[in-house]
């Protein structure tokens, strides 16, 4: 009654990837040489280099400002929510308070 009932699955519903192959790698030790080992001459680097022309900078340029000014604007209405939300608040705490110091004044 209390023992799990673990469910079996005769056959597998997904892709199934092979193992992957592993592959032998022999060890190879050098001997010693006496010429002398000349480094080899710069060459470029592998990854291609990013080129700025003027108008990717413009375009750039005015995407991060755009950026910053809607994370600005929703930042600034956040605030103002807020804000009106705690005097609206505070106007409801001022008129209950009124309205319970009367209530007590008539009896």
């Amino acid at each position: 009654m209390f023992r799990p009932k673990i469910p079996t699955m005769p056959q597998p519903t997904g892709l199934i990837t092979p193992p992957a192959a592993i592959e032998a790698t022999a060890v190879i030790q050098h001997q010693p040489t006496t010429t002398p080992v000349v480094p080899a001459p710069a060459t470029a680097s592998a990854r291609p280099t990013v080129q700025l022309t003027p108008g990717a900078v413009v375009a750039l340029v005015g995407g991060g400002t755009a950026v910053v000014l809607v994370v600005g604007a929703v930042l600034v209405s956040m605030l103002l929510a807020v804000a009106v939300t705690g005097a609206s608040v505070a106007v409801c705490a001022l008129v209950i308070r009124s309205l319970i110091s009367t209530e007590a004044k008539r009896h």
